[in-house]
């Protein structure tokens, strides 16, 4: 059971790295700040995290992340890698705690899920992202910041409710246990 486990693993970041990638390289949203998109990728990060654990979340938010700078044809951003791994990292450790492989996703998971959500997102893109742009790139502070302030906001809205729906439509997909009649 377990080698299934890390096979199902394996899968879901491959999966969830290519998806991170053709949403955010191919379905962003331009934004009125320099640099920064609105990205639907933190949906499809933050069910894979809640479904897949923290190695899963973090390992997709830096493969997808890091593909999409280098598609761009430069070098990968690294301090918005890093925080698009955070995330995944933060969503993932509340995965046991969600636990929606059993298809539970009532409304205290679901207040969970949120919480994960916007406590990662705020972390990543209003204290990770801009300190490291700062320290690595020598980015002025007033532009990284604000940055920072609206790729959260964006982040936290696009993951908490298109996440929430994904997550809703999963776990509609899942027999409950005892579900099942004996005839």
């Amino acid at each position: 059971m377990k080698k299934n486990n890390s096979i199902q693993t394996v899968v879901a970041v491959g999966i969830g790295a290519a998806l991170f990638f053709v949403l955010g390289r191919f379905v962003a949203i331009p934004s009125p700040v320099p640099n920064t998109n609105i990205s639907l990728q933190y949906a499809v990060l933050a069910l894979l995290a809640a479904m897949y654990g923290p190695f899963a979340g973090g390992l997709i938010g830096f493969i997808g992340h890091t593909l999409i700078d280098l598609s761009w044809g430069g070098s990968p951003w690294w301090s918005w890698v890093i925080a698009s791994t955070f995330v995944g990292i933060v969503v993932g450790l509340f995965a046991k705690k969600l636990d929606i492989q059993e298809g539970d996703f009532g409304k205290g998971k679901i207040a969970t899920f949120a919480i994960s959500n916007v406590v990662a997102h705020l972390i990543a893109w209003i204290v990770v992202a801009p300190v490291l742009d700062i320290l690595i790139y020598a980015e002025p502070a007033n532009k990284v910041f604000a940055q920072g302030a609206f790729a959260a906001v964006s982040n936290i809205l696009t993951a908490v409710i298109v996440g929430i729906l994904l997550v809703i439509a999963y776990t509609k997909t899942i027999a409950k246990k005892g579900s099942l009649d004996q005839e």
